[in-house]
């Protein structure tokens, strides 16, 4: 689970901006990011928020902001512009560096988007940035003013209502946008560019991602978020495309190696300072544990009773397949599915009281392969004998040693 962090920096017009800094739960960030959300958005919305998580489960700290006048910001939306969302931008990199590091990375959604690839031009310490959904031209966001175009350039400003809600939008905002041309940056920008995009995005059609990877100077990649809307609503499409990000940007940004748990032990676990996110190193594998969403963690991994099922089921399918073998038998294949009734945070709820653990595992097995009765029922005699399924159906001894004072180790019989 990613360490959440509220924050606030001001602007150049000083208005407070308000952020919330997204750390990598369990190790120092390598890289820090910036992302900007969708025109009148905010940085709470399911984009935003799952972009930025599969950003700090690869290690990689964000910092998502409301615009000026926006969300939980200061100021009045009115009298902001793109040219004041690129200045935005840029505050929150200053903010970044003067608090902890520069930013490397920057992302944008639709308008903010645009703003990322203008602000990156003026970053010299931004090595990758990412557009979703973004326009290839910044006017392109008038077609969501509508009808109102025109009562803003007679009147000077005309109330717009966009995803349900209305905001004042001046004549000022339409002029600062027939200025920017996004052609002449990706031109000059020559830096690592990702554009993600849903070819059934009605709200900025798929043509304007072509716009700008062409634009764009190699190294540049696009990825087709297919099925999406423009607002990435469904969570699932947001975290796959802040996977993608956060893996793209590892062939431009250096990534320290990480330093491996170690121990004389064949398996050992840390646990983080947040949630339930446990890293487990398992001779030269790594690993990791955790609980679902609903009861707190962040799914990043199975939970300790999954494991435990992972254990019962390998376990079988290799003694079947084994015997199998030596028996010169036509198993071809072993599917082990594994039931039980318990979830680990609510049996801790008691851990200091009660005794708590699974009471049954059902072990539900098929068998793929030219075998008669009697060889199916004899490896279902022999799915009972595999050391895992022998050592959770016996009384453990399990000991408990406080590594300062091995001397006096503590130990416990568990008993089924």
């Amino acid at each position: 689970m990613a360490r959440s962090q509220k924050i606030s920096f001001e602007n150049t017009d000083g208005f407070e901006l308000s952020a919330f800094l997204e750390l990598p739960a369990d190790t120092k960030p390598y890289a820090f990011a910036i992302f900007a959300h969708v025109f009148t958005g905010n940085k709470s919305l399911t984009a935003t928020r799952h972009i930025a998580r599969g950003l700090t489960r690869n290690g990689i700290a964000v910092l998502r902001f409301d615009f000026t006048g926006l969300g939980e910001s200061e100021g009045d939306f009115a009298d902001t512009n793109f040219s004041s969302n690129v200045k935005d931008i840029l505050a929150a990199a200053n903010y970044l560096e003067q608090n902890y590091m520069a930013p490397k990375i920057l992302i944008g959604h639709s308008l903010g988007g645009a703003a990322v690839i203008f602000a990156s031009s003026q970053l010299d310490s931004v090595k990758a940035v990412a557009t979703v959904g973004a326009p290839s031209d910044p006017e392109h966001v008038t077609h969501l003013l509508r009808d109102k175009v025109d009562d803003i350039i007679n009147l000077g400003k005309a109330k717009v209502n966009i995803g349900g809600r209305e905001f004042m939008i001046k004549k000022q905002f339409l002029d600062d946008l027939q200025n920017k041309n996004m052609f002449e940056i990706l031109g000059d920008l020559k830096k690592p560019i990702m554009v993600l995009h849903s070819p059934q995005d009605t709200v900025v059609e798929i043509d304007n991602a072509a716009q700008i990877y062409h634009a764009a100077f190699h190294p540049k990649s696009f990825v087709s978020l297919d099925g999406a809307d423009h607002m990435l609503s469904n969570k699932g499409d947001a975290s796959y495309a802040g996977d993608i990000i956060a893996n793209w940007v590892k062939r431009y940004i250096v990534v320290p190696k990480k330093k491996l748990l170690k121990t004389d032990s064949s398996v050992v676990a840390k646990l983080g300072s947040v949630g339930f996110a446990a890293e487990i190193r398992a001779g030269e594998h790594g690993l990791i544990a955790d609980e679902g969403e609903d009861i707190g963690g962040e799914d990043f991994g199975p939970s300790p009773y999954q494991y435990l099922s992972v254990a019962l089921a390998s376990c079988t399918v290799m003694t079947l397949q084994m015997y199998a073998r030596r028996k010169k038998w036509p198993l071809e294949n072993v599917v082990v599915h594994i039931d039980y009734d318990r979830r680990y945070a609510e049996d801790c709820k008691d851990c200091s009281e009660e005794e708590k653990r699974i009471e049954v595992f059902r072990k539900k097995i098929v068998l793929e392969g030219d075998l008669d009765e009697a060889q199916k029922n004899r490896l279902l005699d022999i799915a009972d004998k595999c050391p895992v399924h022998r050592t959770l159906n016996k009384s453990v001894l399990i000991e408990s040693v406080l590594m300062n004072d091995e001397s006096a180790p503590k130990s416990h019989e568990t008993t089924k």
